[in-house]
């Protein structure tokens, strides 16, 4: 399987369009266009600013990217545009919504965070958006807060208002620190939207591996969030399960839902995208990944860098990245 390693030396005003043909490769697998400030955001440590928008200027005059209205793109193609300033504005519909949203998980038992990934996270919606949640549980208690958690969106179900309660990733505070450590995951990290609860504070600070990516990440470290909801009926329920029963309740669900799961990879179920189901499972976590979704994005931003590369190998000696088998 081919391995990206990535330098993390730091970046020169000589060296900058290497980092921003990086960066827009990267979005370029998902048709999304960078304006400069969300350029910005992605610069490496060591980067200086201020010589961002004369260096995407030198690449467009190059002809290595293209201006399109305020935003920049490998392609010369209006239609990614055009499709992003209409989601944009849907997204800031939508956005206060999946907050209130976010807010009530918040109070469910063992809840200790929430975030907002996704599209909506990239300010991004489109006709069939969803609410995507980041969720953290207290430790050992993710199977229970999770179990809890789906048997409300059974109920949503009814009322046609599922896809606005995706409940993609738990971690519980035994995990915090992600194990995949590459493009994708420090992107999904760097952009997941607060909601509320003192343990998304805590992933933050033990995903300092971000800041060696992006310079902007320790800011993200430093904000304070809302605490998590602790109501009555919240506090009784933990109170009732914070014990060994408990902890063999958790250890048996986790079993119960890593079954069933595997039966519907076995069976080639899809979701209702028409993408393969599948769940990864341990006891400190749980996330979805239909087909195989973090790998192939990987996969698709090494392939976009070769070819930059090959194209524009000026931009990139010495290289600050590698490829390996």
């Amino acid at each position: 399987m081919l391995k990206v390693i990535y330098k993390k030396d730091a970046v020169t005003g000589e060296r900058i369009e290497s980092s921003l043909l990086q960066i827009l490769a990267y979005f370029s697998v998902f048709d999304f266009p960078l304006s400069a400030d969300e350029i910005r955001r992605f610069l490496p440590p060591g980067s200086n600013e201020e010589v961002v928008e004369p260096a995407l200027s030198r690449l467009v005059e190059a002809g290595a990217i293209f201006k399109l209205d305020k935003v920049y793109s490998l392609q010369n193609n209006m239609e990614p545009v055009m499709k992003k300033h209409q989601a944009y504005q849907r997204a800031q519909q939508l956005l206060p919504h999946a907050m209130k949203i976010g807010r009530l998980l918040c109070g469910f038992p063992f809840v200790r965070g929430i975030g907002i990934s996704g599209s909506l996270s990239k300010m991004y919606a489109n006709d069939k958006a969803d609410f995507d949640f980041f969720i953290i549980t207290k430790a050992d208690r993710l199977w229970i807060a999770r179990t809890i958690m789906h048997l409300y969106k059974k109920w949503t179900f009814l009322r046609g208002r599922q896809h606005y309660h995706c409940m993609n990733y738990f971690l519980d505070e035994k995990a915090l620190q992600l194990k995949d450590q590459n493009i994708y995951t420090a992107i999904e990290t760097i952009t997941l939207i607060p909601v509320c609860g003192e343990g998304l504070q805590d992933f933050f600070a033990a995903n300092g591996w971000v800041s060696e990516w992006f310079v902007t990440y320790p800011s993200v470290i430093k904000t304070q969030q809302p605490p998590a909801t602790r109501s009555r009926i919240k506090r009784v329920m933990e109170w009732m399960f914070d014990n060994r029963p408990g902890e063999r309740l958790d250890n048996y669900l986790m079993k119960l839902t890593s079954r069933r799961w595997k039966k519907k990879e076995q069976q080639g179920m899809l979701n209702y995208e028409g993408k393969e189901m599948s769940l990864l499972t341990g006891k400190h976590f749980a996330r979805s990944n239909p087909d195989s979704f973090q790998q192939k994005t990987v996969w698709l931003y090494s392939e976009r860098m070769k070819q930059l590369k090959n194209k524009w190998p000026g931009y990139f000696e010495p290289f600050n990245y590698s490829f390996e088998e």
